[in-house]
């Protein structure tokens, strides 16, 4: 299946996976790294603003939160 616009593909996600670290605050979630990083690149690749976050990609909220996270911990540099 191919990636939708915007999102990595297969290959490209192997390569930059491992950056990533595993979900550990909280319940577990319901979306995974690659998931929650398509988020990312569908609002920086759109310039929307992240309310305009596609359903696909789950609650905005949730995929902001995750952002947030990793632009703390230093994950997104």
């Amino acid at each position: 299946m191919a990636p939708s616009r915007y999102e990595l593909t297969d290959e490209q996600w192997k390569q930059i996976e491992g950056f990533f670290p595993p979900y550990t605050t909280g319940r577990p979630s319901k979306r995974s790294n690659r998931e929650m990083f398509n988020a990312m690149l569908w609002i920086a690749r759109s310039g929307a603003p992240w309310r305009d976050l596609p359903e696909r990609y789950g609650f905005w909220k949730t995929a902001y939160a995750r952002f947030c996270k990793w632009r703390n911990d230093g994950t997104l540099i």
